[in-house]
């Protein structure tokens, strides 16, 4: 049987964070807009598929789906003390950058039976600009394994928050827009994840493209 809420602890984890941390930052620090909500599902499996240009992105990502969202993160921090707890307890996974993880996978999956959220970012890494050059196929084939629906998200000003001259992040405004849900594909089939990956990247493309 699955749950359609996350585990208490970590429901408590997401709510502290949210609310004394992050949403404050977005709001006031970032000057954070926020559009389309009403695309996000509040319960059942779902994949949050992103660009990615800063790593300010995840908790960003996650307090404005209203809904605590499970992300992918690379497999060194959790060799850190203190933090290994912290992401695990938050719902983070780690994944090996650069190779086809069956671990990350099987995480992801069971993450979704549970009723979760989880979060990807199509391009695998951070780019300069926050447009998706080569996306990843894993969001769709993880979709496609769950049959659980795919919304895009565009995340718009986050790549100007890092200032290399500054050891503090920049007040730069930024937007966060959800566009409509999309069918998993049916099948695992390479062709039709391609063309539900590019219906993604063109859909977070065309909400990039609104601004601010």
């Amino acid at each position: 049987m699955t749950r359609n809420r996350e585990p208490f602890i970590s429901l408590q984890l997401y709510r502290a964070l949210k609310w004394s941390v992050v949403v404050p930052v977005f709001r006031f620090y970032l000057r954070g807009n926020l559009y389309g909500t009403e695309n996000v599902p509040k319960t059942g499996p779902l994949i949050v598929a992103s660009n990615h240009a800063s790593d300010f992105d995840p908790p960003i990502v996650a307090i404005c789906m209203q809904r605590p969202v499970a992300f992918m993160a690379k497999e060194e921090l959790f060799q850190v003390p203190v933090l290994k707890q912290i992401i695990d307890l938050y719902g983070a996974y780690p994944v090996k950058r650069g190779a086809a993880d069956r671990s990350a996978i099987r995480s992801a999956l069971s993450y979704l039976d549970q009723g979760w959220a989880v979060g990807i970012f199509l391009s695998g890494t951070r780019t300069p600009d926050a447009r998706i050059v080569e996306p990843k196929l894993g969001a769709a084939l993880i979709a496609a394994k769950a049959q659980a629906p795919l919304v895009p998200v565009s995340v718009w000003g986050t790549q100007a928050v890092i200032n290399q001259d500054s050891a503090l992040p920049k007040s730069v405004p930024v937007t966060l827009r959800i566009g409509q849900l999309i069918d998993p594909p049916t099948s695992t089939k390479r062709e039709e994840l391609q063309a539900v990956t590019q219906h993604c990247v063109e859909a977070i493309h065309a909400l990039h493209d609104l601004g601010r």
